[in-house]
């Protein structure tokens, strides 16, 4: 089973959303083990403070170091990154990390029994975080978000989702987007015309090779279409 551990200022964030579709099937199946914590009981002072101004000067402030070293040593046991227990990975959601892809995923489902999610928010996080903490990096896109919180159930859903058993069928994520490096070919279903605009004869006759052939060129259109740099 993969246990998901969410470190963030604001754990009532998740507590919904993961009560539905996949995820919510891929918990109840005992699939997956999914607990958002927060952080600020790891603080020491009255006011449970977590940020802070940044050195150096500068706009916004910064999350501090001790209260996430804290956080990671109570659910790994350590905040020496060299000593988590095996198939641990600590994830930063940062707009600075590496850009998460399908691949990602489905790396990160195929290997880790834990996975504990760091929500950045503000203008960022520590960089000793970073530097003695996280085993990777991840950012959804090339975009600012306001937390790593909405980062963070992209990611949960996009991994859940290829563990073995959350999908009605074996085949069902192997068969789609990016899966072999294309976009997914287009779906229909009946009725078989609507307003004038009727599904592919091909689709209808039932010669299953044909149907594979079509599927493959309309996913190369597609591709060719609306992503050219993924034919790269």
């Amino acid at each position: 089973m993969l246990r998901i551990d969410i470190i963030t200022i604001f754990p009532e964030f998740f507590r919904d959303v993961i009560d539905y579709g996949i995820v919510k099937r891929a918990r109840t199946a005992g699939l997956v083990e999914i607990n958002s914590h927060d952080l600020r009981q790891w603080t020491n002072d009255k006011h449970r403070t977590v940020d802070d101004r940044p050195f150096g000067g500068g706009d916004g402030m910064v999350l501090k170091p001790e209260p996430i070293f804290a956080a990671v040593e109570a659910l790994t046991g350590t905040s020496k990154r060299e000593e988590y227990p095996e198939n641990t990975r600590v994830v930063l959601l940062s707009p600075q990390g590496k850009v998460f892809s399908q691949e990602s995923a489905q790396a990160l489902a195929d290997k880790p029994t834990r996975l504990i999610l760091v929500c950045g928010r503000y203008e960022g996080v520590d960089e000793r975080v970073a530097g003695a903490l996280v085993t990777d990096e991840i950012s959804i896109g090339d975009y600012v978000l306001s937390g790593g919180e909405p980062a963070a159930l992209v990611m949960i859903d996009a991994v859940v989702r290829l563990l073995p058993g959350a999908l009605g069928s074996d085949t069902s994520a192997v068969f789609e987007s990016f899966s072999e490096g294309l976009l997914d070919y287009p779906h229909y279903t009946r009725p078989p015309e609507f307003r004038g605009m009727k599904v592919p004869d091909v689709l209808l006759g039932g010669n299953h090779s044909d149907i594979e052939r079509w599927r493959r060129e309309a996913a190369l259109s597609k591709t060719r279409r609306n992503r050219p740099d993924l034919l790269k």
